[in-house]
């Protein structure tokens, strides 16, 4: 197995060539690989870990003397790929997570706790995206009260709830918190710390409930116009008309697999990401044709079980959310559809609204939607203003005007 800097990095460049990478992420690469021959040569070219991690920190630009997020992103991801090489024999072109490492608690008593509530969620069989929620509430928690000289979770009172929220307001809309009320609560019912539950509805974070807009029937057309007409590539299109018509979540778009398709039948059936709940939906010609036109004649060749794949090397499985917001935002811009929010949320939302609109029952729809309870679906009331007309009652005669 080579050692040398400049061996590796001739397997590393033939790695990425056979993997099918842009020649101009390759260039970067090579970029990369030069200066780390460079800093090598003080141990006459040899590489190893130790070398690695002191490239990696060099975070500093020399021609603007800042930090650069690019070359932290560049050379950390070069250090991966040679130590995966280094420690394995083989070049390992698993993606990193450009954001960088994740801050973690250092006290012996956050650890313990936080390993304890990663064990009680996966006991509970709670979905990857949930998991990730909770922990991230109960992580950055920990870490406030690390930044306040609290090194234990019994030293913590009921203030440190109020202060962990406020710290929160610089990075989180007032809308959001919420959200971090609803993540943090579990895991505070996990440890049995009454005290800090009771300060934490205290902190009375409310829920905005905010209507969301549907699409026109104009902007509908354009947008299965263009899936359906070849404006836009076979996984887009097929990924944005089965968000469009199904109402499927980001995340179970993303977790899709070639076995959950049943052809004959023009049917999907999968066991939901959110709640774990077993739903299948039919799957009409529209959709089955742009999930047959990608699989058979775009989707890259791969073994990974995932439908939609990305399109540039190396080809794993969509990441997360944002990559299902970004292929949906391109497919409407396609279609001359810009002045709306093109998120799965909501695509959700439309197509919701379309099935009250024509009058099918609310738990029908909560369980197309695969809602966990059918009150999830009462919002979509307030999309349907023609019902909601008639409820209005008359007013009485002689009322003034």
């Amino acid at each position: 197995m080579e050692t040398m800097v400049g061996d590796i990095g001739v397997v590393v460049v033939e790695a990425l060539r056979a993997a099918c990478y842009k020649e101009s992420t390759i260039g970067n690469y090579q970029k990369s690989i030069r200066w780390l021959a460079l800093l090598a040569r003080k141990h006459d070219g040899v590489y190893t870990p130790a070398l690695g991690a002191e490239f990696a920190s060099m975070t500093t630009s020399p021609r603007t003397g800042r930090f650069s997020v690019q070359r932290r992103f560049d050379y950390g991801r070069l250090v991966t790929v040679f130590d995966s090489y280094v420690l394995t024999g083989r070049v390992s072109l698993v993606m990193r997570n450009r954001g960088g490492g994740m801050e973690v608690p250092q006290c012996a008593d956050f650890v313990s706790v936080g390993n304890a509530w990663s064990g009680e969620m996966e006991r509970r069989g709670l979905a990857a995206a949930t998991c990730n929620s909770y922990g991230r509430a109960a992580r950055e928690y920990f870490l406030f009260l690390e930044a306040s000289g609290i090194t234990t979770l019994e030293a913590a009172d009921g203030t440190t709830v109020f202060g962990y929220l406020e710290s929160l307001r610089g990075r989180w809309a007032p809308s959001a918190l919420w959200t971090v009320v609803s993540n943090f609560r579990p895991f505070l019912t996990f440890v049995q710390r009454q005290d800090l539950l009771d300060a934490l509805t205290m902190a009375r974070a409310r829920r905005w409930h905010q209507l969301v807009p549907v699409l026109a029937e104009s902007e509908e057309q354009l947008v299965v116009g263009a899936c359906t007409s070849g404006d836009v590539p076979a996984r887009d299109a097929a990924i944005t008309l089965l968000a469009l018509v199904t109402g499927l979540r980001a995340c179970d778009i993303i977790a899709l697999r070639l076995t959950d398709i049943d052809w004959r039948s023009s049917t999907l059936g999968i066991v939901q990401q959110k709640t774990g709940n077993p739903l299948t939906l039919p799957l009409p010609a529209v959709v089955l044709v742009k999930l047959a036109e990608y699989v058979l004649g775009d989707r890259p060749v791969s073994d990974i079980e995932n439908v939609f794949l990305r399109s540039l090397a190396p080809h794993l499985a969509l990441a997360d959310h944002a990559s299902i917001y970004a292929i949906t935002r391109r497919t409407f811009r396609a279609a001359g559809v810009t002045d709306t929010k093109a998120g799965t949320r909501m695509l959700r939302h439309h197509a919701a609204s379309k099935l009250l609109r024509a009058g099918t029952p609310l738990p029908t729809i909560s369980a197309i939607l695969g809602h966990s309870s059918p009150d999830s679906t009462n919002v979509y009331l307030s999309s349907d203003t023609e019902q909601m007309r008639a409820c209005v009652l008359p007013m009485p005669a002689g009322t003034r005007r």
